[in-house]
């Protein structure tokens, strides 16, 4: 089937084809507050630790979306829960939007933050992020030092859910407008055309309901890094759309967090 967009604002238009999609920020902002009522938080620098009633078994992240220009931590708190139910500490990373900052810089803000909740927490490291979270997840482990590797050597998986992992697409888009994506940093950002480190697994994760170009970034980046020799896997849960996708974070035993902390015993 030949697959060809023309519309690059509708491609990346994600609550117009959700039914109900404009409901969903003010469930995910009310839900983040009654979490954070009963789990009290540590700041690490902008970003919010969430820490297990006793000493957790690893640190596991959870990087925003938003398309790197909207939301932020607090609006995600609820997230945290299956990582705690798990005796997990998780982290969630706050970065500066657009168009106060580029995208290379959020790399490093994120990086950053990473850095200091890993020095605090004994203990595995799993990596996720969403949308253009999930562009920052796959990010951090890319074969370039942005992350140290006392910090790289203790990370069992990365698993990107509907990640944006070709910036060169979003070149096409009204949000560039905002972006400021020029073509040497889409080269430079876009964890699909980068070295990954070697003996991480990484899973990408992306509802089968999404628009097509997420399904398409998804594949790509599990497909590129699969032929440079990483373990991965692209995995179409079926029936779920990019606002619903994540939903499983909040749960301990749902496939996607088993896959995501389950290579921590293997390690």
């Amino acid at each position: 089937m030949i697959y060809q967009v023309h519309d690059w604002d509708d491609a990346y238009a994600n609550g117009a084809h959700i039914p109900d999609g404009d409901d969903y920020p003010a469930r995910w902002t009310d839900a983040a507050a009654q979490f954070r009522g009963k789990h009290p938080l540590t700041k690490i620098a902008d970003g919010d630790l969430f820490l297990p009633q006793k000493a957790p078994h690893g640190l596991m992240v959870f990087i925003h979306g938003g398309y790197w220009m909207k939301t932020g931590p607090s609006v995600w708190s609820h997230l945290a829960e299956g990582a705690l139910m798990a005796g997990w500490a998780c982290l969630l990373p706050a970065y500066t939007l657009a168009p106060q900052a580029r995208i290379f810089e959020m790399t490093i803000q994120v990086a950053e933050q990473i850095t200091l909740a890993a020095g605090q927490t004994a203990g595995p490291v799993a990596l996720t992020g969403h949308s253009a979270g999930g562009h920052l997840a796959a990010r951090m482990i890319c074969d370039d030092g942005t992350l140290d590797r006392s910090v790289t050597d203790r990370i069992t998986a990365c698993v990107p859910i509907s990640p944006l992992s070709d910036l060169r697409s979003l070149m096409r888009t009204a949000m560039n407008d905002t972006l400021h994506l020029d073509l040497p940093e889409a080269l430079s950002e876009s964890p699909a055309l980068l070295e990954p480190l070697q003996g991480i697994p990484v899973t990408t994760w992306v509802g089968g309901s999404e628009r097509p170009e997420f399904i398409r970034h998804a594949r790509l980046l599990a497909d590129v890094w699969a032929g440079l020799g990483v373990a991965t896997d692209c995995v179409i849960d079926p029936g779920l759309h990019h606002f619903n996708v994540i939903e499983a974070l909040s749960r301990p035993d749902t496939p996607l967090m088993k896959r995501l902390l389950s290579y921590s015993a293997l390690r």
